[in-house]
């Protein structure tokens, strides 16, 4: 893809977590020909459906729940059996306060399956594919959460941790088969699944993300972060004391 001109790839794009502002961002960014088709991924058909009507292209809505890892097999093979996937938007995830999720340990194992045990099982299976294709890009959105968790969001940073692993793992274990594997780190995004919260220092929104990951797809970058100043930052992060990180709020 990296040496493809802007606007003309890819032809088939699979958006897991199709309602997400920022793989809907994504897609807005890349300026996707009117020939590609748009497979959005998710829960929700009908929610699936209004993202769609705002793209430019043949868009198709299929199920896909991070906490069914039973279907995640077949959903590859469904994707995979029509044709060659060039690009995958990984964007499911789930945000929930640590104040809630430590009255509910449940919901808290549901987090966690959204945000790294269901990514884990499907790109698992699309790599796979991807591998057999010989071609594609694996786009995974990571968090600047994953750098090191903090008391206010520890398991959502574990996950998130968790996940960044995973990628970087994925994208060695893929080398030198044609398969690239973009790992994007964003900051605060100021959306809808931070609504209510009060933005961090060094905030970006939706479209921002989209527009860096869109550049970079036109590149060769392996990693990108959202702001790029976050990138020195994350340096930094790791070297606070752990007593003075723990009275971090934020």
């Amino acid at each position: 893809m990296s040496g493809a001109a802007k606007g003309s790839w890819p032809r088939r794009v699979l958006v897991l977590g199709g309602t997400s502002e920022i793989g809907l961002a994504i897609l807005a960014a890349m300026r996707l020909a009117p020939g590609c088709e748009v497979m959005l991924a998710g829960r929700d058909q009908r929610r699936l459906a209004a993202a769609g009507e705002n793209l430019p292209c043949t868009v198709v809505t299929l199920h896909y729940d991070a906490t069914e890892p039973a279907g995640h097999v077949k959903l590859a093979d469904a994707v995979f059996s029509a044709g060659r996937v060039d690009l995958v938007i990984a964007a499911a995830g789930v945000l929930v306060g640590q104040d809630v999720l430590a009255g509910d340990p449940a919901r808290a194992g549901t987090l966690v399956q959204t945000n790294l045990t269901g990514q884990v099982t499907v790109l698992l299976a699309i790599a796979e594919r991807m591998r057999a294709q010989a071609s594609g890009t694996i786009v995974l959105l990571s968090s600047v959460a994953a750098v090191r968790p903090r008391r206010a969001n520890f398991v959502y940073g574990a996950a998130k941790a968790g996940l960044d692993a995973f990628g970087r793992g994925l994208a060695d274990s893929l080398h030198g088969s044609g398969v690239r594997v973009l790992l994007v780190r964003p900051g605060f995004v100021v959306g809808r699944m931070t609504q209510g919260l009060s933005p961090a220092p060094m905030s970006t929104t939706p479209g921002q993300v989209g527009a860096a990951v869109a550049a970079a797809l036109a590149g060769r970058a392996r990693v990108v972060w959202v702001p790029p100043g976050l990138r020195p930052l994350s340096v930094g992060l790791r070297l606070i004391p752990r007593p003075l990180w723990r009275r971090l709020r934020r």
